[in-house]
């Protein structure tokens, strides 16, 4: 388990543009769920964050492959990332009527598998989007 201390100290290692980068995800999952609201698919707010985050000039790729290596080989397992967020910032999103458990150990495999630390899990299917957004931190 880590302390708050500890965590503390990992942010102050992280390039301050992944702090702003981390605001502007969030930023944008507001501003897209208070045009579109819950109730969506999601491959729709999949898509308005692509938007959203490039018209704010931010680096996203959508649908970015992630490679399995096995055995000493790379597999095509065909494991994407539903936005990878100025290189760094891995975004799952969802649609559904709650986050669970799997939902998390999802994004935090996706974290380890593409070398990433920092990821957001986003259910749009929420009243207010507040309530919708995880920050997860390898």
């Amino acid at each position: 388990m880590t302390t708050k201390g500890t965590k503390d100290a990992k942010r102050d290692e992280w390039p301050q543009c992944l702090e702003e980068i981390g605001r502007q995800v969030v930023d944008s999952a507001f501003r897209v769920h208070n045009e579109l609201g819950p109730g969506l698919l999601e491959s729709v707010y999949e898509t308005c964050m692509l938007r959203e985050l490039s018209k704010r000039g931010v680096s996203v790729r959508r649908q970015v492959p992630v490679p399995i290596v096995y055995d000493g080989e790379i597999l095509d397992a065909a494991l994407k990332l539903d936005l990878l967020v100025g290189g760094a910032i891995v975004v799952e999103i969802k649609a559904v009527e709650k986050i669970i458990p799997i939902h998390q150990a999802q994004l935090l495999t996706y974290l380890r598998l593409s070398q990433n630390r920092i990821g957001f899990l986003i259910n749009f299917n929420v009243r207010l989007i507040r309530d919708g957004i995880r920050r997860l931190v390898l």
